[in-house]
């Protein structure tokens, strides 16, 4: 389907400039034109999770944030600190578009026939760059929804579903049995959660507050543990006991919540053990750490034995690592279960002109749990 006179659409874009300042804008960008095997989706839906915060606002100090407006569009400035601009460095004066994932109705299409049966179809797609109006990618990389799916449904199909399918496939394929997951009360935690439920798997929740607590056991959440209680460590071994978990996955990662809960694996591992050993038990304990919501340095008080790791997971080299096939299947499952096991909740909706609103910024900034925003660029 051909496009004589490309329209516009508005893209939101990030830059880090030498002189440290971070910049936030609105770009208006030519409405691609698409390949043979290509589609272009006018996006109606598309998250704000923590992995686009790293990209939207960097290491910026937004409590020096300050609006202004350019053209009738909205800017936001912050200063970014002499530490964060050395983390910065790889970005510098480049305007960079965000979005990880989002989903919305395919508006023109190639010729090939995969990508001219999406057309007139809502779908969900993860590529970057959907923080728009418009985003051309590939048809195989645009997952089709169900016809009684919208876009809002399909919007965070992608990151947080396939995570946390993600984490209970790295338990199975590295021999643990059960796990333990940090800042659980989130939508990719309570994913989780229902994952671990319906397939049998013992799950240990780690959350901060008792408001938190009670949203997992409302949805039947066995083992939940508040780090904010002074039994924190008492409950955590109890909980990791009963579970058997010997492998967690922390998006908190500074602190010492990594050494805790290798500590309460080493002290569960122990309780029964017959014989002492100067090293510690001969249980593997691996602790994955997939986020940054504390972003001081991960303390590590080495009371648990010598038979441990610590580090990173990211989603997408793990799906490059199993292979399409396998990557396939976890998509299936996602498709299947969208509206139960994978159903995102939102607490605000918000145009891109919204987007960069100060107090907007502020609250999604927060990375608060149980607060997630969506951003529908069709608004606009």
């Amino acid at each position: 389907m051909g496009q004589t006179n490309p329209r516009t659409g508005l893209q939101l874009r990030s830059i880090i400039k030498t002189g440290g300042e971070l910049e936030l804008s609105l770009a208006e960008e030519p409405m691609p034109t698409p390949q043979a095997d290509e589609v272009v989706i006018r996006i109606q839906a598309t998250p704000i999770n923590p992995s686009d915060l790293g990209l939207l606002i960097g290491a910026a100090d937004m409590s020096t944030a300050q609006a202004s407006t350019v053209s009738g569009r909205p800017v936001v400035v912050a200063k970014v600190p002499e530490a964060g601009m050395r983390a910065m460095a790889a970005r510098l004066d480049q305007s960079l578009p965000v979005g990880n994932e989002g989903a919305g109705v395919v508006v023109e299409a190639g010729s090939s026939p995969a990508a001219q049966a999406l057309l007139g179809k809502t779908v969900a797609a993860i590529g970057g760059a959907m923080y728009a109006q418009y985003r051309c990618l590939k048809a195989a990389d645009c997952l089709p929804l169900p016809s009684d799916a919208t876009a809002a449904d399909g919007a965070s199909c992608f990151v947080n579903p396939l995570t946390s399918l993600g984490m209970v496939e790295t338990m199975r394929r590295e021999g643990h049995t059960a796990l333990v997951h940090t800042a659980a009360a989130s939508n990719l935690g309570q994913m989780l959660n229902k994952i671990c439920i319906k397939d049998g798997v013992g799950l240990v929740n780690v959350v901060r507050s008792a408001e938190q607590e009670k949203l997992l056991r409302d949805i039947g959440a066995v083992h939940v543990v508040n780090s904010s209680s002074p039994t924190f460590m008492d409950d955590l071994t109890k909980a990791v006991s009963a579970t058997g978990a010997t492998i967690a996955f922390d998006a908190i990662g500074g602190g010492r919540l990594a050494g805790q809960i290798l500590t309460a694996m080493e002290t569960a591992a122990n309780a029964n053990s017959k014989t002492y050993s100067r090293y510690g038990s001969t249980v593997h304990k691996q602790v994955y750490i997939y986020g940054s919501l504390d972003m001081r340095p991960t303390e590590l008080v080495r009371s648990f034995g010598m038979i441990w790791g610590v580090g990173g997971w990211l989603l997408f080299p793990f799906l490059q690592k199993i292979g399409p096939e396998a990557t396939q299947r976890l998509r299936d499952r996602v498709v299947a279960e969208l509206k139960t096991t994978f159903a995102s909740h939102y607490t605000s909706v918000v145009s891109l002109t919204e987007a960069l609103d100060l107090k907007t910024i502020a609250a999604y900034a927060k990375r608060a749990t149980g607060k997630k925003f969506l951003i529908d660029p069709s608004r606009d």
